[in-house]
């Protein structure tokens, strides 16, 4: 058996050869690209995915005779920087991904670009500011610096300057900082009997991320309302650093690897220790279940987190079958357009949130499962805004088929994103809150 389809055997994923000096070889990396892209472009099955995709297959056809070798290698950045690292295309399209003997892994490769071109010195001041997501937030978290910050963010006259200055898009959404910060606000958990499942431990970390951390810290405190009316015990990671997910976009390897010392010690001892550990941004979750564990394949403390981290309608679903949720929903939630974000796709849990939504009585979920465009710090870049946003266009349509009260996504970021493709679409209004807000009102709370 030749392809995905006709094979019994699930794709699987081989280990990121980061450490190897042949992984920064570029001639090696450009015979891999031509390579690839030649089988890309004879598929082009995920021609609709992303810019990537159509950037390569445009650079073949602009050639005389239609052939991948004739394209101009120093082109090939064209779609290494319409890479946005979702990994859908590995996940749900590419019928020739390992154990497929042509073994092609996109998402790896572009990545590989990027830290190519990282080392090289080719990434700009913007791209290294916008990615170190922690030390913005730790500075952004002092009062008087927040007060200042968002005033300035608000302004038509700064977002030029920002758009000239960094090449942040003067039209692109951008959070707020909150003025006080997740841990500031988060309550110390009961002291509540533990109720281990079939399925679920009986007690949760929250490894909050940066963004609940310094933007809405809400959504975390919407997570331990629900745990708490479930007498689920919780502790917050102490001290967390950024889960390397903004660093590994940007190729900078270094970095993520830093963070990982930082971060994989304290949840490996949670982790052995019994807990569940709950991110809620997927990006987050999917940095320590998969990218980590492929970076570091020989890490057992790694590999245990992988293992104890859970998105937490994952967790939520699994406490259902284990019949420990409670379902004493108060409110209904009217009707829900759901969008699955891609780092909630690629996990490969099913659509957890919708079926948890879906306990909810009197609830309807209108699911939707492709790319809003927006991807963490891509969407907002002068240069990919408007590609964002053209991505992101059947997304704010299929979100507004069907009238809503709410508008929901996984991702904070892509739900605000689509609230603004709507807004300048001119569709319907309804109300954005994050699944977890959603989860906490149901019951009340």
């Amino acid at each position: 058996m030749t392809t995905r389809e006709g094979s019994l055997e699930a794709p699987t994923r081989h280990p990121l050869d980061w450490q190897n000096p042949k992984f920064y070889d570029k001639a090696d990396l450009e015979a891999e690209m031509e390579r690839v892209f030649d089988l890309c472009h004879g598929c082009r099955r995920c021609v609709s995915l992303c810019g990537s995709f159509p950037a390569l297959f445009d650079l073949v056809d602009a050639t005389e005779d239609l052939e991948m070798e004739q394209v101009d290698k120093a082109d090939y950045q064209k779609v290494v920087d319409q890479c946005y690292l979702c990994d859908v295309c590995y996940m749900t399209k590419c019928p020739y991904v390992p154990p497929h003997p042509w073994n092609i892994d996109f998402p790896h490769l572009m990545l590989r670009a990027k830290a190519v071109n990282f080392k090289d010195d080719k990434a700009t001041f913007r791209d290294k500011l916008l990615s170190s997501t922690d030390k913005l937030g730790h500075f952004a978290g002092i009062p008087i610096v927040t007060q200042a910050v968002n005033a300035v963010n608000s302004t038509g006259l700064a977002r030029l300057v920002m758009d000239g200055a960094l090449g942040v898009d003067k039209n692109a959404w951008i959070p707020e900082y909150a003025p006080k910060t997740f841990p500031q606000l988060a309550e110390k958990s009961e002291n509540l009997p533990v109720v281990d499942g079939a399925k679920t431990p009986g007690k949760v970390a929250i490894y909050a991320t940066c963004y609940i951390n310094y933007n809405e810290p809400g959504i975390g405190q919407d997570l331990i309302k629900i745990l708490k009316h479930n007498a689920i015990p919780y502790e917050l990671v102490d001290k967390e650093a950024c889960c390397g997910m903004p660093k590994l976009e940007l190729g900078d390897l270094e970095s993520v690897a830093q963070n990982k010392e930082k971060n994989i010690p304290k949840l490996a001892k949670l982790a052995r220790e019994g807990y569940a550990i709950l991110t809620p941004i997927p990006s987050c979750t999917l940095m320590f279940k998969q990218e980590l564990p492929l970076m570091f394949p020989d890490c057992a403390d790694t590999q245990l987190v992988k293992e104890a981290m859970w998105d937490p309608f994952e967790y939520f679903m699994a406490r259902n079958s284990d019949s420990l949720l409670k379902k004493d929903f108060s409110k209904e939630l009217g009707h829900v357009s759901y969008h699955m974000a891609c780092h909630s796709r690629v996990q490969n849990v099913g659509q957890k949130t919708a079926e948890t939504l879906k306990l909810v009585p009197g609830t309807e979920v209108n699911v939707v499962e492709r790319c809003s465009g927006h991807s963490g710090t891509w969407g907002v870049k002068k240069e990919f805004h408007e590609m964002a946003m053209k991505i992101g266009k059947p997304v704010f349509r299929r979100m507004a088929e069907e009238e809503s009260n709410y508008i929901s996504s996984d991702c904070q970021l892509a739900g605000h994103h689509i609230e603004q493709g709507m807004e300048e679409l001119g569709l319907p209004k309804s109300e954005m809150a994050h699944p977890l807000t959603l989860l906490a009102k149901a019951y009340g709370l």
